[in-house]
């Protein structure tokens, strides 16, 4: 992040803003120094480190062009913002290569890429990474085969335990599965090993 100085906050933010040509609203800022003036405010000062959202795109294009530098792929890198998220969209030579087995490789570029990201602008970074619509085509399966489950669910009044899931498609699950008036979704375990549990109630929540 870039530091902005002014003789007071408000000033600083101004600065950032007419730098990075944003509005107020758009800016988030950290105050580092903030020192009252004498007489007539003389000596006051005040120093932010801000960024925009477009610092935080250009974070994750960036730290991502050189990891494929360093590896000597080529890949072309999409980003998009929706909502509060940051979607990434890799096309490279070897789309295989970079999803790996179950989605693991692609996992951990994800894991990886938001932390830098978080640690960078130190906050929580929302990122979902997809290479040649693999998450799109993932989480539709997902939903056909959560589906069967639930339905068998709410028959036989049994709970069921789903298999090993990344974070983004356990969201997945619980959003489309909230839909089902009888069905419930609990996670359980931690780290590697937290599922999710499929459950049947009896009222709709």
């Amino acid at each position: 992040m870039n530091r902005y100085e002014g003789k007071s906050v408000e000033e600083a933010i101004s600065v950032a803003c007419r730098e990075k040509n944003v509005d107020s609203s758009e800016l988030v800022y950290y105050v580092v120094e903030e020192k009252a003036g004498g007489l007539f405010g003389i000596g006051a000062k005040a120093v932010i480190e801000a960024f925009a959202q477009k610092d935080v795109e250009d974070f994750i294009y960036h730290y991502l062009e050189q990891y494929f530098n360093n590896i000597n792929m080529k890949c072309d890198i999409m980003i998009s913002r929706e909502e509060d998220s940051y979607l990434v969209k890799l096309d490279a030579q070897n789309n295989a290569v970079l999803i790996g087995k179950a989605g693991q490789t692609l996992q951990s570029i994800t894991n990886v890429t938001k932390a830098a990201a978080s640690a960078e602008f130190r906050r929580h970074v929302n990122l979902l990474i997809d290479v040649n619509n693999y998450k799109e085509e993932r989480y539709e399966k997902l939903k056909a085969m959560v589906k069967k489950i639930a339905k068998t669910v709410e028959k036989t009044k049994v709970s069921a335990r789903l298999g090993q899931m990344t974070n983004d498609e356990r969201k997945v699950v619980h959003q489309y599965l909230s839909t089902f008036p009888h069905i419930r979704t609990e996670s359980e375990g931690e780290g590697n090993n937290r599922r999710l549990k499929i459950i049947y109630t009896d009222k709709a929540e």
